[in-house]
C-alpha cells in the first residue's frame, strides 16, 4: 500500500519510491513493483522525464484503491494521536 500511496500522490520512478520516508529495500521495492503490475494496478512506461528510465503510474484498476487508502487514512486521523495528513492523494 506504500507504494500505491506513493503513485497516488505523483510518485513515479523508482528513486522517488526509495526516498520515501519508510525506506524501503530497493530488492523488496522492485519486488513490489513487479507485483503490482503483474497484477494490473500499476502500469510501467518510459519516462519522459529520464529517458531510457522506467516510470510507474496506477491503471484505471489501480486507481480503484483510492477510496480504500483515503479511508485508512481518515481513520489513523481520526484513531490514532499524533497521526498527521504529510502526503496529498492525487484522485485525477
Amino acid at each position: 500500500m506504500l507504494v500505491v500511496r506513493d503513485l497516488a500522490s505523483g510518485k513515479s520512478l523508482f528513486k522517488e519510491f526509495s526516498a520515501s520516508p519508510e525506506r524501503i529495500a530497493t530488492n523488496i521495492l522492485t519486488d513490489r513493483l513487479n507485483r503490482l503490475v503483474k497484477h494490473g494496478l500499476v502500469e510501467k512506461y518510459g519516462s519522459a522525464q529520464q529517458p531510457g528510465r522506467d516510470a510507474y503510474r496506477l491503471t484505471t484498476k489501480g486507481r480503484t484503491l483510492l477510496p480504500v487508502l483515503g479511508a485508512l487514512a481518515d481513520w489513523g486521523l481520526m484513531n490514532i494521536k499524533g497521526t498527521e495528513a504529510r502526503i496529498k492523494l492525487k484522485t485525477s
